[in-house]
């Protein structure tokens, strides 16, 4: 039995029905490298598992404290039956694009059953029609609640359910699974009563471990090099209201390579200063269609990883945050993308300031009861509809694999993400790197962003007036 950290427990706090918290993504197999050619749905039952010793978190189900008076636990779930949390479904014909979409867009929507394992993966046949998909290719939607689960250790996860080959591999011996007896709640409640004393202690003591860095900030900002004031200008769009329980799901698929290449726009631009460059471009041309876009820059909500290689294949979230203007003021992609590497350099040195690990430490000493009760006070009077927002969305770069990988012998050929929403929260981005092809794929609200096959538009839009200004670069070189 292990003790869920404060911003795992947040997650749970945070959680409504128009705001489930899980994150999730939609990957797509080719399984003619498979033997035989094929892979049937039993075959994925059986590869996962017998993979599953390799990701202990998908045996863990969380336990609350009677009242919310001390954080929830994970425990050894003694009712875990995986075909509960893997499933089989069928695209209706003719199995396009859009319909796998609004099939993700659904599943995502609903939320998990908490007094279980806090994960799903449906197994969707039926894509024929889509293109560039092999024929006979099928996807598996995962879904995993954000509080067992970071991007980081979202890359660990992946690694234990797939192989380097398509062969079966050789596993070692299996450890002995043992199941842990469900915990007294009276035992509990006086267990998380007397933790609640220790609380103050240990947030002066997370304080105090901040001080330098928060002296240094300070110090900053004073001179000029950080600005209060950028953060206290964020405008406000269609996406910074309470959000509904429907969501959409849309993306884009673009070359690796072009992506990197594009990095020669700006001096010291990195391929997150890159997409982020493409996202504030397709957020311009999405908001002037509505004639909404602000004349300040919108700015990304950024989620770095403080996970270290001991905290490999753990449960939980190891993350600080940036903030990262979007250049959105900015119609040329050129200058876009040099105001957009200037701004996240001036972000990272805040953060970098502060310290990024002591930033997520002082988050795990949050007392649960007030933390509970201020998620519910922020969604039953709408808070989110009239505090001005520090971000408009959230960007978020998951890097995977630059090989080949394969799931029950069938090669995996892409991976598009999706990530929870909150109120005041209702878009986000989630980036994936895989071997020669990166992806952005967006989650919205749906009453924000009816339309989201045009926003996927927008995304591509900016893309290319990127790869046209990389072009002209190019050739004023030559």
């Amino acid at each position: 039995m292990k003790q869920m950290q404060g911003l795992d427990a947040a997650f749970v706090a945070f959680e409504r029905p128009n705001t489930p918290l899980h994150i999730a993504s939609t990957i797509i197999y080719d399984p003619s490298t498979a033997p035989g050619g094929f892979v049937r749905f039993k075959d994925i039952l059986r590869f996962i598992e017998s993979r599953i010793h390799l990701a202990p978190s998908m045996r863990q189900r969380m336990v609350r404290v009677p009242f919310g008076i001390d954080y929830p636990y994970w425990i050894e779930d003694p009712d875990f039956d995986i075909e509960y949390h893997v499933r089989h479904a069928a695209l209706p014909k003719p199995g396009d694009w859009r319909q796998l979409n609004i099939l993700a867009a659904r599943n995502f929507s609903r939320p998990l059953d908490l007094s279980r394992p806090p994960w799903e993966i449906m197994v969707v046949e039926g894509l024929d029609k889509i293109p560039g998909v092999p024929k006979g290719a099928y996807a598996m939607m995962t879904k995993v609640h954000h509080s067992a689960i970071d991007g980081a250790s979202g890359v660990d996860l992946m690694h234990a359910l797939h192989t380097l080959s398509p062969e079966p591999e050789e596993t070692k011996r299996k450890p002995r699974w043992r199941p842990d007896r469900v915990p007294n709640q009276v035992g509990l409640f006086a267990k998380g009563y007397a933790r609640s004393f220790t609380i103050p202690l240990r947030q002066i003591r997370a304080f105090a471990q901040t001080a330098p860095g928060l002296a240094k900030v300070a110090v900053g900002t004073a001179k000029g090099d950080y600005s209060v004031k950028d953060l206290m200008s964020t405008p406000r769009t269609r996406f910074n209201d309470a959000v509904s329980p429907y969501r959409v799901v849309d993306g884009q698929s673009f070359k690796l390579s072009e992506v990197k290449a594009m990095r020669k726009l700006a001096d010291g631009a990195t391929v997150n200063d890159v997409m982020l460059s493409i996202v504030g471009g397709a957020m311009r041309n999405y908001l002037l269609s509505k004639d909404e876009l602000p004349e300040e820059t919108l700015a990304a909500f950024a989620p770095i990883s403080v996970r270290d290689d001991k905290e490999r294949n753990t449960m939980g979230n190891q993350v600080a945050a940036m903030r990262a203007p979007l250049g959105t003021h900015i119609d040329d992609p050129v200058e876009r993308m040099s105001f957009v590497q200037a701004e996240t350099k001036k972000s990272k040195s805040v953060t970098n300031a502060v310290g990024a690990r002591k930033m997520t430490e002082i988050s795990k000493n949050n007392p649960a009861l007030y933390l509970g009760l201020g998620a519910r006070l922020f969604s039953q009077f709408g808070l989110a509809n009239r505090m001005k927002p520090f971000f408009n969305t959230i960007v978020t770069n998951v890097p995977g694999p630059p090989v080949p990988i394969y799931s029950a012998g069938a090669k995996m050929v892409s991976i598009y993400g999706m990530v929870c929403l909150i109120d005041g929260m209702g878009l986000g981005h989630v980036i994936h790197s895989y071997c020669d092809d990166i992806t952005v794929t967006a989650t919205a609200d749906r009453e924000a962003m009816p339309d989201p096959e045009f926003y996927a538009s927008c995304l591509k839009s900016s893309y290319d007036e990127h790869l046209a200004a990389l072009k002209d670069v190019a050739g004023e070189a030559a």
